[in-house]
């Protein structure tokens, strides 16, 4: 119904012809985040069994060693050897074969590379996040959009484009808000995974420009 002022039917006219435009980009955009669920929820399985668990008494015991190496060699030998995830031994690596730096330059390099580790985690997280906060809103949008129509379809007594409205209108907001509500799971458990990898990082980091100083 048109509002009952100067130009109201054109603007309630326009405000409907932009919301029905938006049904097909909501659409392929629930579609596209659908697929990247499935895609992550792959992804967290296999990193799940791929990943090597680290226990609290190995990093206790790295440390140890990190403390007792004698030699530059051997602090470097000590690292190659640990038991912990490649990506952790090729930063400390880096900071055990950077001898030639003054202190603070160590640290600083030192920093960096627990930075751009952290980067690589957040950007991972990221995308479950983004995810969680937009899908139970496309959801809601796909919800919304159809019911317009549907409505006055109602009015008219068409029945089957009614039913075709809230088909499509139920079918968004499930797809949306369960989109969400599994990203949301995935990202709480990387993030506690990612949480626990910074901080051994974080950990052994400390070891080893302690050792070098």
């Amino acid at each position: 119904m048109a509002l009952n002022i100067p130009g109201g039917e054109f603007l309630t006219g326009s405000l409907d012809v932009i919301s029905q435009s938006l049904t097909i980009p909501v659409l392929v955009i629930l579609l596209i985040i659908v697929i990247i669920t499935i895609i992550t929820l792959g992804g967290v399985i296999a990193e799940y069994t791929s990943r090597r668990k680290v226990p609290v008494g190995t990093i206790r015991d790295l440390i140890y060693d990190i403390n007792n190496a004698q030699t530059q060699d051997e602090l470097k030998n000590v690292i190659s050897n640990a038991k912990i995830p490649k990506a952790q031994r090729k930063v400390l690596n880096e900071i055990a074969s950077s001898e030639t730096l003054g202190k603070d330059s160590r640290e600083a390099l030192a920093r960096k590379l627990f930075e751009f580790e952290e980067e690589k985690t957040l950007s991972t997280l990221q995308r479950t996040d983004i995810i969680t906060r937009i899908g139970p809103t496309l959801g809601l949008m796909g919800t919304l959009i159809p019911m317009g129509p549907g409505l006055a379809a109602l009015g008219a007594g068409d029945i089957n484009t009614l039913a075709s409205s809230l088909t499509v209108a139920f079918n968004t907001t499930i797809v949306g808000i369960g989109s969400g509500a599994m990203c949301y799971v995935l990202g709480k458990i990387r993030s506690g995974w990612y949480d626990r990898y910074l901080s051994d990082l974080d950990a052994l980091i400390d070891a080893v420009l302690d050792k070098m100083s």
